[in-house]
C-alpha cells in the first residue's frame, strides 16, 4: 500500500489544497485557519541482523509465502535511530544485539518514508513476536542477495561494505 497523503487539515479539520512550487507541503483551504502540513517523510529503521554467519530475514503478516525482508521498524519519541533498531531486533527477534554499524539512509518514495539501516550482529535464541511476524529464515551471509525496492538498497550496500573488508 502506497503512502496517501492527508485530506484534511489537524488543526480544524479543513480541506488541504497542494501549495504551488512546494510539493510536500499542504495548506488549508479554510481561510481562518491557513494552516500548512508539511509532508516530511517518516523515519523508519532497519537491521540486518545477523547470528551465527546468517543473516536473519522476516516475513510480515499478510506478505507473499516468499518474501522476506529486514526487521524494520518506527522511531518513538525522543529515541535515537540505533536505539529504535536495537529494541525492533529485541522486541521481534528476542536477540540481543552485540554491536552495531550504520549502513546508510535510503528515500522510500513510496511510502514517504527513510529508511536508515544498521548492520546488527545480535546473539540468543530467536523468539518471534507471532503480533509482529509470520515467519523467519536465516541466509547465509555469502548467500544473501540485495532486492529491487525498499530496504534492498540497504541490503546492497552492506554486502558491497563486506566485500571490502
Amino acid at each position: 500500500m502506497a503512502y496517501t497523503p492527508p485530506r484534511h487539515c489537524s488543526r480544524c479539520g479543513g480541506v488541504l489544497a497542494p501549495v504551488a512550487g512546494k510539493p510536500g507541503q499542504r495548506v488549508c483551504e479554510n481561510a481562518p485557519c491557513g494552516e500548512i502540513t508539511y509532508l516530511s517523510p517518516i523515519p523508519v529503521v532497519a537491521a540486518i541482523v545477523e547470528r551465527r554467519g546468517a543473516i536473519i530475514l522476516v516475513r510480515g503478516h499478510g506478505w507473499p509465502e516468499s518474501w522476506y525482508g529486514l526487521v524494520t521498524g518506527f522511531l518513538e519519541p525522543e529515541e535515537s535511530p540505533e536505539a529504535a533498531a536495537r529494541r525492533e531486533v529485541g522486541e521481534e527477534l528476542g536477540l540481543t544485539v552485540t554491536e552495531s554499524r550504520l549502513i546508510g539512509a535510503y528515500p522510500f518514495a513510496r511510502m514517504n518514508q527513510v529508511i536508515i539501516a544498521y548492520h546488527m550482529p545480535a546473539e540468543g535464541e530467536i523468539v518471534l513476536d507471532q503480533t509482529e511476524l509470520a515467519g523467519f529464515k536465516e541466509v547465509p551471509a555469502d548467500k544473501l542477495r540485495p532486492w529491487d525496492f525498499g530496504t534492498g538498497a540497504a541490503v546492497r550496500d552492506f554486502l558491497e561494505q563486506r566485500r571490502r573488508g
